[in-house]
């Protein structure tokens, strides 16, 4: 009987199950969207439950698309959204309240106290983060603060805290395994990447109980079985991994000095730095890459909050363009971006500047701007913010980046790919699979379960798409001279 690898991919907008082969072929795509709720300015929320059932429509679909049976599924693989947070009762297995998403906003006064008093060096020093409102841990806080029965019931271990893949896995068990990766653990400012613990200090800090917090395992291991009532068979779940991370063992950046950005609802560069923990002088994250065997693989990251999301903005709140995807054809209705510049600070700036309270600004706008303008501009946007973190990480690596992988949903728009190739001055490859967070969830979940024998195996898998070379010209000068002298004024 041919076996297959269940990839769950648990993204910001949508839930996703893709089914793969041992040629690591997609045989199988199942997606369903689910509610963004923006209850107040700077608010992101997620219904929890939602997220559950949307996955597991998704991935009986993806079964079914596939025409194979659940006992064909050899092993689940699971890449989730990072840092969003969920806190649901043990006994019920209904969370307490939305789940605040990483883009939420709400703590960055919490996180600037903090700093106030000194704290944020702590932090830095045990986790590799900067203290921002981006991350779990402040998030937790949150919602015990604003809750008075909560905090008894967490103390005497009532609750659970989980980000997106303890969730579904405690969904897919039954409750039976209360668990997240070192990679996810490494996202919550609670986890100190160096010990490989929950740190008593930080905990403390944002006082947060020992009792909420989820066992940490390897991002290949198994880890338990699904129910057999949920999906017909009880299949292994033996891989675990941040998006970002999953990407990166998916393109195959499995030696120091391997980079590649990732273009979804944000967008995420994570170069490999092997067992060193390297620490930025320049504002990126050090975080951890994956975990096999119970040996640290760390990397370095830049964050930027807003890619493939500001594409959604013009599409559902300026209704310039019907599907995502049609960015591309508006933008190619002009040659250039008119002298525009997008500033896409819709939640705050990430790396490296880290300022939670920035606002996106249209700048340089004139009569004569069009549509197709604002389409290239936002385009721009996306390539010149992964063009910030990029150059920033050259610095911490001390040399430049010969080649970028890219991966996502957005690095099937080719203007998009050719802009980034330009703007960096850079060589930017595109592999065959664009669905590179989710083969490397498959990956980590098919290593643990001798799917695939070895990462040598996995290796022979990857091909390339396409190639973008970089072409120098004036245009290109000039959107980085009006990218830099607006960004100032921000």
């Amino acid at each position: 009987m041919k076996k297959y690898i269940l990839a769950i991919d648990a993204g910001t907008t949508s839930s996703r199950a893709i089914i793969f082969d041992q040629k690591g072929t997609t045989q199988a795509i199942a997606q369903h969207e689910f509610t963004q709720h923006f209850p107040q300015k700077g608010w992101v929320e997620h219904d929890a439950s939602e997220i559950w059932e949307t996955q597991h429509k998704a991935i009986n679909e993806a079964i079914a698309k596939a025409g194979i049976t659940p006992q064909q599924l050899h092993a689940i693989g699971i890449t989730n959204q990072r840092e969003t947070t969920v806190i649901w009762d043990r006994e019920s297995g209904q969370p307490v309240g939305p789940a605040i998403v990483w883009q939420d906003r709400r703590t960055a006064n919490l996180c600037e106290t903090l700093t106030a008093a000194q704290k944020a060096p702590v932090f830095y020093a045990k986790t590799g983060l900067v203290l921002d409102a981006y991350f779990s841990g402040t998030k937790i806080k949150w919602i015990l603060d604003n809750n008075p029965a909560l905090k008894p019931l967490a103390k005497v271990g009532k609750l659970a805290f989980g980000t997106i893949d303890s969730w579904l896995v405690w969904k897919l068990t039954q409750g039976k395994h209360h668990v997240t990766d070192a990679t996810n653990a490494s996202r919550t400012l609670l986890f100190n990447i160096h010990t490989q613990q929950w740190d008593k200090e930080l905990m403390d800090l944002l006082e947060v109980p020992a009792q909420l917090l989820p066992q940490v395992v390897d991002s290949s291991e198994l880890i338990g079985h699904t129910d057999s009532e949920l999906l017909g068979a009880e299949i292994p779940i033996s891989g675990i991994a941040g998006d970002q991370q999953a990407a990166l063992f998916g393109q195959l950046c499995l030696s120091p000095g391997s980079v590649k950005n990732t273009y979804g609802t944000g967008c995420f560069c994570i170069m490999n730095t092997g067992d060193t923990p390297v620490v930025s002088k320049n504002k990126m994250l050090t975080t951890i890459a994956y975990r096999l065997n119970g040996k640290v693989t760390y990397a370095i990251e830049g964050s930027v909050f807003v890619a493939g999301a500001l594409i959604q903005w013009l599409r559902d709140q300026l209704q310039m363009i019907e599907k995502a995807p049609d960015i591309e054809e508006l933008a190619l209705t002009e040659k250039d971006s008119g002298g525009l510049t997008f500033i896409p600070a819709l939640s705050g700036l990430g790396a490296p500047y880290w300022n939670p309270h920035a606002t996106g600004a249209l700048m340089g706008i004139s009569r004569g701007n069009s549509k197709g303008h604002i389409a290239r501009a936002a385009l721009e946007a996306i390539a010149l913010r992964s063009r910030d973190i990029i150059l920033a990480m050259q610095k911490d690596a001390g040399t430049p980046f010969e080649t970028l992988k890219v991966d996502g949903g957005a690095s099937t728009n080719n203007l998009l790919m050719q802009l980034q190739a330009d703007l960096l001055n850079t060589t930017v490859i595109r592999p065959q699979t664009t669905e590179t967070t989710a083969l490397g969830a498959a990956f980590l979940a098919g290593l643990a379960t001798g799917y695939w024998a070895s990462i040598d195996e996995l290796k022979a898998l990857w091909q390339e798409d396409r190639i973008f070379s970089p072409q120098e010209n004036e245009q290109t000068e000039q959107v980085i001279k009006n990218w830099e002298a607006r960004m100032a004024k921000i």
